[in-house]
């Protein structure tokens, strides 16, 4: 009986389509982390660099003398004057209270590596300065230990963490949260979580240490490896625009697309502003989904968008970053700024104003009479989602 035909062989190392598919995804997932790692490196080490320089300036600036405590509001403001956004006071200060709380991280091989982008002239300096006393938690450690501690840091650690970290005054307790960070792979949100509930203080007062660190890392959400477009450090960092870089559903990008649209064709004297502003108070930055001015009413109109039902605290921002608008952005012979909130859901939606601190009844009036009523806006937005067949 004669033998059954075999099957050809695929030459050795052949793709077929699931192998191609898989490979295609994981040369994309490679390299977004590789991306990640470099952005967050190069941003990190900047900012230290920059925190470098300014401390040198305090110490040796052969005109010191002549800004004095104001030296941080004239920088941020001579460097605006160049095309340097986004270097406020704030940002400054917290640059150079990065590079005091972490002066060796230049020592570790990634730094050294990145700090080829950078001018040469410091590096030197550093080399010359480089017998000043280790921070506290690495006293005493062998110098290998010390490059391998700090690698993990500046490697595994975004600058975002490492602003939280800089906050904790007591350097025994930044470096539990170090390690625990680094061993967790913790996002930021976790990080400030767990400062918020004194993991540190309850790990201390806990008989069972192994167990409260399992507990706490179980439920811990976990940085992601690729790029974070959201975090406001890299936000700046890439000079990308709001738009670009704030990643929204579909649904509430077409909404505000149709939204803005819609205030402009109205003709009742919307100027449009700002799409996504960014508005930082204190430690916190949130983003104003539509800015408008009102040149009837003379006053700065505040939109939220919340693709999801009513919750108090929607309102609660909203009135927060409308609060803000009045002290920072009013101008002589402008009114108070209102915030418009708008809800929607399947089938539904709500609108609310945040009148942050308008005592006026005529101003009330007025803009009730400019501006689109509750109902027309409910209705606009209801058929809208309707025509995008309820997505989301």
């Amino acid at each position: 009986m004669p033998r059954k035909p075999r099957k050809p062989k695929a030459p050795q190392g052949t793709l077929n389509f699931a192998a191609l598919v898989g490979a295609v995804q994981q040369v994309h997932e490679h390299s977004a982390a590789a991306a990640s790692r470099a952005v967050n490196l190069s941003l990190t080490l900047r900012n230290w660099a920059i925190g470098c320089y300014i401390r040198d300036y305090e110490q040796n600036g052969a005109d010191r003398a002549k800004y004095g405590a104001r030296l941080l509001e004239e920088l941020s403001a001579a460097l605006a004057t160049r095309g340097t956004a986004d270097m406020a006071p704030r940002s400054l200060r917290l640059y150079r209270q990065f590079f005091l709380t972490y002066k060796h991280i230049w020592q570790t091989p990634s730094a050294k590596f990145v700090s080829a982008l950078l001018p040469a002239s410091i590096w030197q300096t550093l080399s010359a300065k480089s017998k000043e006393t280790l921070p506290l938690q690495i006293r005493g450690t062998a110098s290998s230990e010390v490059d391998a501690s700090l690698e993990k840091l500046f490697t595994r650690l975004s600058f975002s963490h490492f602003a939280e970290l800089i906050a904790i005054e007591d350097p025994l307790k930044r470096a539990f949260y170090e390690i625990e960070c680094i061993r967790g792979n913790w996002s930021v949100r976790t990080l400030k979580r767990q400062i918020a509930s004194l993991y540190f203080e309850r790990s201390g007062l806990s008989i069972d240490k192994e167990k409260l660190a399992a507990l706490t890392h179980s439920g811990a959400e976990q940085a992601e490896p690729k790029l974070a477009i959201r975090d406001p450090y890299i936000f700046e960092f890439l000079g990308l625009k709001p738009q670009e870089a704030v990643n929204e559903s579909d649904l509430e990008d077409a909404l505000l697309d149709n939204l803005q649209e819609f205030l402009l064709e109205l003709g009742h004297g919307f100027c449009f502003e700002a799409r996504q502003k960014s508005i930082v108070i204190g430690k916190t930055r949130g983003f104003v989904d539509l800015v408008f001015y009102h040149r009837v009413l003379k006053c700065h109109l505040l939109i939220d968008l919340k693709v999801d039902e009513f919750r108090h605290e929607h309102l609660g921002q909203l009135n927060t970053y409308v609060t803000w608008y009045r002290k920072h952005m009013m101008a002589e012979g402008d009114n108070p700024p209102i915030g418009l909130l708008l809800c929607t859901q399947k089938d539904h939606a709500l609108v609310e104003y945040a009148l942050a601190a308008i005592d006026s009844r005529l101003f009330v009036s007025k803009y009730q009479l400019e501006l689109p009523s509750k109902e027309d806006l409910q209705r606009f937005l209801e058929e809208k989602r309707r025509e995008m067949g309820d997505h989301g």
